[in-house]
């Protein structure tokens, strides 16, 4: 009993002094989301989804603006004709002008539905950086809960391998049976082979973290000042994701993109004119001929719709179908995201009360093990007794860990739902990831005649 106490104490120092250690190499919540931000894959894969959305305004603009191009041929020739042989050669140059000056509105909808692309592609990436960063939380709270677990079972080891001795000891003066010893040897073996089980998952949540944050996991701390964001009632917290998460964003943005493709395909049934031109020069040689001089025409062109083999009515029922569907889909927008804020509300109520009853679970259970196996040296208990009170101190414990994990989890989890764990809400120190000032530079700019730079 005298040398399990001391293994105890010894254990609390070792751990005490590995705490002072991490807490010296402490990488925070914050730190891990930084870094998460800065690495994450698919936050880049959505930024450049959101460049190339942009692309489509450009694409979108230039039905309007004119076609200018320039061509130049030449030729030489030889021919032989009664035993004389002539040559010659001509040259032509041109330039070409073409542009719709009228087209019932149909550009202006492709404009307006490529801007609303594009902001619907902008609020994808706040919605990816919504998920990587949970996505870091849950695997920075693995990671933490996986080593408390690990020292828990690393502990119940050294617990059991004690009362094994002790049970053998007892046994061996005659004062214990080979059952006391059989079921300590039984525990021994349950505990060693969850304590594996812990280390594997362990592995893998490093793994986890390595794979999101680019850094092994160092010193974690669960401290974080988060909590402030959350509103005091969970009607606030609906109405604030109401107003402003992603996805709701996301999806009238969608609605808007709808709606010009809607405008777009009506156009389709209205007339088209356009103008065009063209200035060219020509020469030939040796000598010059009739031929040679300089060119110019201008002309114009309307045309109307009559029979496009039912094409043009399709592509309006399939446009209104398409927006009905996005508004449709803003609908399961709103609702997903309402559950997803009670549900994190309620996960943080009931992590607290897990809490409270998890330490008083392991208050209670400290002293009925202390008590029991004071009761076993005087022989009114079994080691069975002593087994089984370790045991429900071990599950206590397990919940408490658990429960802490779940409360920081859904505390995020909350923050999510509302649209507020962005780099910019939680204030990282990072660059924000954004394609608007990409979009603003592409939508101010003549292709062709400027470049724009691609970063």
């Amino acid at each position: 009993m005298n040398s399990f106490r001391f293994m105890r104490v010894a254990a609390c120092a070792l751990l005490l002094t590995c705490s002072s250690v991490a807490v010296s190499q402490a990488q925070s919540i914050s730190q891990a989301l930084a870094s998460a931000y800065d690495h994450a894959p698919d936050l880049q894969s959505a930024l450049l989804s959101a460049k190339a959305s942009a692309e489509g305004i450009v694409q979108a603009k230039a039905g309007a603006l004119p076609t200018i191009g320039a061509s130049i041929s030449g030729n030489q020739s030889a021919n032989l004709v009664g035993g004389n042989w002539t040559s010659g050669s001509s040259l032509t140059t041109g330039l070409s002008y073409n542009q719709t000056i009228y087209d019932n509105n149909r550009t202006a909808a492709r404009v307006e539905a490529a801007r609303a692309a594009a902001e619907v592609a902008e609020y994808q990436i706040r919605n990816t950086e919504q998920n990587v960063l949970l996505q870091v939380v849950q695997a920075y709270m693995s990671v933490l809960s996986g080593r408390d677990l690990v020292a828990l079972r690393r502990d119940n080891i050294t617990f059991f391998q004690a009362q094994l001795q002790s049970a053998q000891d007892r046994l061996d003066v005659g004062e214990g049976t080979r059952i006391d010893v059989a079921q300590a040897q039984a525990r021994l073996a349950q505990g060693q082979a969850a304590y594996q089980a812990a280390v594997s998952t362990l592995q893998t949540s490093e793994a986890t973290f390595q794979r999101l944050v680019g850094q092994r996991p160092q010193g974690l701390s669960t401290s974080h000042g988060y909590a402030n964001l959350i509103p005091r009632s969970i009607d606030a917290a609906i109405a604030e994701a109401e107003i402003g998460h992603p996805a709701i964003m996301l999806a009238k943005a969608s609605i808007r993109a709808a709606q010009a493709g809607s405008d777009a395909a009506q156009a389709a049934f209205g007339p088209t004119a356009t103008v065009s031109g063209s200035l060219g020069s020509s020469w030939t040689g040796p000598s010059g001929g009739p031929r040679d001089g300089i060119s110019a025409s201008l002309g114009f062109q309307i045309t109307i719709p009559i029979y496009a083999g039912g094409a043009i009515g399709s592509g309006v029922r399939q446009a209104n179908l398409n927006q009905i569907k996005s508004e449709v889909d803003a609908m399961a927008a709103y609702d997903q995201i309402r559950e997803a804020v009670i549900s994190a509300w309620t996960g943080i109520q009931s992590a607290d009360a897990q809490i409270s009853a998890a330490r008083a679970a392991v208050t209670s259970s400290n002293t009925v093990l202390d008590g029991v196996i004071q009761e076993r040296d005087l022989g009114t208990a079994t080691t069975l007794d002593v087994l089984n009170a370790q045991a429900d101190l071990t599950s206590a414990r397990e919940t408490l860990i658990n429960a802490s994990n779940g409360k920081t989890i859904a505390t995020f989890s909350l923050l999510s739902a509302m649209g507020r764990l962005t780099a910019r809400d939680l204030g990282l120190p990072v660059q924000i990831k954004t394609a608007v000032p990409y979009t603003q530079a592409v939508e101010d700019v003549w292709q062709e005649l400027r470049t724009v730079v691609v970063e």
